[in-house]
């Protein structure tokens, strides 16, 4: 029986043990130590995950693809059901499954069974509400024990990813640490040292804790919405009258975890009335043509590979053939900017109210350490660190450092 760090994230998930002293991320598919937080039921067949649920999706096979999982804890969705197949599944049956699924590859690629986890959890699950936070990490404790975890424990995120940082640390500092993943943001400052990092109680040298429920897939859902949705419709005028067209289908479409609740004959119906109505059936028709080909995810995995390419390279083509021929649109890091600005705003917020909670000036914080996949979006970037003038930027291992110091935290828990 062994002891293991569980990073469970919104769009990747990690999960690593102690080997020879030293902690190691497990190769949980293939050679790779991430496997997207994805999960593929197909009919007849034991649902897949990771990778290869992707590409079940994008490959046409029959079945439901379910995505940023961990989005749902927290919120009235857990306890709900969707339709898999002939049957309803509620949204924590799902979540159990894919976890079970990430536990059976990481027992099989170390040979030993996982009896013992640290979970990775975010300063908030839910903004704002005690009650919330403290519902979804009952749940995810029921979760863990469901599917074969006797001991479960939980650590704040960005504390996992301090622990990470403190293993490269010479001399006594204090950081921040921003972890911005898929779902949420997350904001400690930590007092860190060489000596600090043998100690087995840490709780004095946590100055603050904050967070946002803001993270990745809320730049996808704006970007989809000022970029992509008025393509369908979004927006446009309804025949009477000073109205538009109703919008909830299109937040719904553009947010990954309620795609799949547009995928059923009343909502098709529903919309198929309002294009009666509408000025721009056309546009429309291109609503009803995702929606009943059911690549609602293929789209939203269009924005987010559009997103990457934007911060990269400072422009992308949105290429939408495959919804009809020649539709296409191209969005610049200007208008990524004008869409999510907002988003990086809110988020930059955090670090002065962690600021405020530690009774620090921004002077005395010595690095800001950054860590998870958004935090690769230039805007956002440089509003984190416009907060922090003075502090050195220290780069993380973008999707590897939370698990890396859960798992440093599972080790020093099992002593």
């Amino acid at each position: 029986m062994a002891a293991c760090g569980l990073d469970f994230g919104t769009s990747n998930t990690t999960l690593g043990r102690i080997r020879d002293g030293r902690p190691e991320l497990v190769r949980l598919e293939g050679p790779h130590v991430t496997i997207p937080s994805a999960i593929f039921f197909a009919p007849a067949r034991e649902p897949v995950v990771g990778r290869a649920a992707m590409t079940a999706y994008v490959e046409g096979l029959p079945g439901r693809l379910m995505r940023s999982l961990k989005s749902v804890l927290g919120s009235s969705l857990l306890e709900e059901t969707t339709p898999v197949g002939r049957r309803r599944v509620r949204f924590r049956e799902v979540i159990a499954r894919y976890l079970a699924a990430v536990k059976a590859h990481a027992e099989s690629a170390v040979g030993d069974s996982l009896d013992t986890v640290v979970h990775g959890r975010p300063v908030h699950f839910v903004d704002g509400d005690p009650d919330g936070d403290r519902r979804a990490e009952d749940a995810l404790r029921e979760i863990a024990r469901s599917i074969g975890f006797r001991h479960v424990s939980f650590q704040y995120e960005p504390i996992a990813a301090a622990l990470d940082y403190e293993q490269r640390v010479r001399a006594e500092e204090i950081a921040l640490i921003a972890d911005i993943g898929g779902g949420t943001s997350d904001f400690s400052i930590v007092r860190l040292s060489p000596e600090r990092h043998a100690r087995s109680d840490r709780a004095s040298d946590i100055l603050a804790n904050d967070g946002v429920r803001i993270g990745g897939t809320d730049f996808d859902r704006m970007l989809s919405l000022g970029s992509v949705m008025p393509l369908l419709g979004l927006g446009s005028p309804m025949k009477r009258g000073d109205l538009a067209v109703p919008s909830a289908y299109f937040h719904d479409l553009a947010t990954w975890s309620s795609i799949n609740r547009l995928y059923n004959p009343k909502t098709l119906r529903e919309i198929e009335e309002t294009r009666r109505d509408a000025s721009r059936p056309e546009l429309l028709d291109r609503l009803c043509a995702v929606i009943e080909s059911e690549r609602g995810h293929s789209l939203a995995m269009a924005v987010e590979g559009a997103k990457i390419a934007v911060s990269e390279s400072g422009g992308a083509r949105l290429d939408l053939d495959w919804m009809e021929p020649g539709l296409s649109t191209e969005i610049d890091r200007g208008r990524l900017v004008a869409q999510t600005g907002d988003l990086s705003r809110r988020i930059a917020e955090r670090i002065g109210r962690c600021l405020r909670q530690a009774g620090i000036d921004a002077a005395e914080v010595d690095a800001l350490f950054l860590t998870g996949g958004s935090t690769g979006l230039p805007h956002l970037r440089a509003a984190l660190t416009a907060c922090l003038p003075a502090a050195r930027v220290v780069e993380g291992d973008t999707f590897g450092s939370v698990g890396t110091g859960l798992t440093l935290e599972a080790a020093r828990r099992a002593a």
